[in-house]
């Protein structure tokens, strides 16, 4: 049951950063094929690397076809929707907090299940979660990616890992784990957007 709901959750994630790799490039000006392109870049590139760095094979979605429907679904339609209406400026920011959110918790969970040690599960987590993003912003030619700004994005995608490993050493049902840590998520990162939080730069001043 639990890890039934996991999929459903990774789904949806999966869906949200689909949705925003369109919204990226309908903001870039970009034609439908390049929507498609950045839809699957950023649902797929952050469990790529994960599965690469544990050493999986074969790689997890070549043998889900659900998910890629899910991905070419989510991708045509948001498409359409922008045909005919236009989007907040936020939608893009609110979309891929919610796939950040998702993406984080599932590899964190998958990384546990690989059973690498807790700091290793922390990184993998996060890079699930943010891979997806910083390859988006590259294929949009936008440089440097929001991961390597002053934004509050992998910072979100840290406190969550780390909650959801906490949750799990406690004996937290999965699913309930789950929810926790990715509402942590998509609460810190949103509540940064709202609020104009951002990290301190490495420097304050430019060097003499």
């Amino acid at each position: 049951m639990a890890g039934a709901m996991l999929h459903v959750l990774y789904l949806t994630g999966i869906a949200a950063f689909a949705a925003s790799g369109v919204l990226a490039a309908h903001r870039a000006r970009l034609d439908p094929f390049g929507g498609l392109v950045l839809a699957f870049a950023a649902a797929i590139s952050g469990g790529t690397l994960r599965d690469l760095i544990l050493g999986r094979h074969p790689l997890y979605w070549t043998h889900d076809g659900l998910l890629l429907t899910v991905i070419a679904v989510t991708a045509v339609a948001t498409m359409v929707f922008l045909r005919y209406r236009e989007l907040p400026h936020r939608s893009l920011m609110t979309v891929d907090a919610v796939g950040l959110a998702v993406v984080t918790v599932i590899g964190a969970r998958a990384a546990i299940d690989a059973g690498v040690t807790p700091f290793a599960a922390v990184i993998l987590a996060v890079l699930t979660g943010v891979t997806g993003e910083v390859i988006r912003d590259v294929l949009c030619g936008e440089f440097p990616p929001l991961l390597l700004r002053e934004e509050v994005y992998a910072t979100a995608a840290l406190l969550g890992a780390v909650c959801y490993l906490v949750l799990d050493r406690l004996g937290t049902d999965p699913a309930a784990a789950a929810a926790v840590a990715a509402s942590l998520v998509f609460a810190v990162r949103m509540g940064a957007l709202h609020f104009g939080l951002h990290l301190p730069r490495l420097a304050q001043r430019p060097p003499a």
